[in-house]
């Protein structure tokens, strides 16, 4: 599915007789169903990074900027035996899902935002956290409530044989009914993705996506405001 262009191209090329499609059809098909050994897998994977977060977390001070932090979670991922680490962000780019290269410093009262993972065996982990240097607003706890509850909402809706897009349905509902709507307007990104070799991969969890999850589908559930 994810094979370069180039070297489709370059298949192509020398054999013109031939047509190159998609692989997603069979790949999406294949990967997307886990069996236990790949769920034990996830799992170890899973609890490796979340160690390694608190890890971070309990050594992050004032004054680290977003690349220290990220360096500490590497490092943690490494003590661990893992190939690891996160993509951080803090205050204002914390609302970006896939942040900023602008520098940002850590300061009292900043929000940060942490989505990395690591690899056990070639499967993924890939998990995000929010949190705050030391107390947080009355406006960040409530709205870390309504997240929460969306979050709960979409994990309560996500069963075998629900369309992908009801579960993005269900938490981009609970977001719209706390104030943060219409549509994509503060949630502006799909609900989740299927997790497996590939940190992103089928299913994804996004409107528009109609295809039933099975048992045995793992993913993110990771709406934002």
């Amino acid at each position: 599915e994810t094979v370069q262009f180039r070297f489709a191209d370059g298949v192509a090329q020398v054999a013109p007789t031939c047509q190159v499609v998609g692989g997603t059809p069979v790949t999406a098909g294949c990967r997307g169903v886990k069996d236990e050994h790949e769920l034990a897998l996830m799992k170890l994977a899973n609890e490796a990074t979340l160690t390694a977060y608190k890890a971070a977390h309990l050594a992050m001070k004032e004054g680290m900027t977003q690349r220290d932090f990220g360096a500490l979670v590497s490092l943690a991922h490494q003590r661990l035996g893992f190939q690891g680490g996160a993509s951080v962000q803090t205050g204002e780019f914390s609302a970006l899902p896939h942040g900023s290269i602008t520098p940002q410093v850590i300061r009292e009262g900043t929000i940060l935002l942490i989505d990395g993972g690591c690899s056990a065996e070639g499967y993924q982990s890939d998990i995000s956290r929010t949190f705050v240097l030391g107390a947080p607003s009355d406006k960040m706890k409530r709205v870390f409530e309504i997240e929460f509850r969306a979050q709960s909402a979409a994990l309560a809706a996500a069963r075998p044989g629900v369309p992908a897009e009801d579960v993005d349905r269900a938490a981009r509902k609970v977001i719209e009914d706390g104030g943060y709507g219409p549509g994509y307007t503060y949630f502006t990104h799909r609900v989740g993705h299927g997790i497996g070799m590939d940190g992103h991969e089928w299913p994804y969890l996004v409107k528009g996506n109609t295809v039933p999850l099975v048992k045995g589908n793992t993913f993110s559930d990771e709406p934002g405001i």
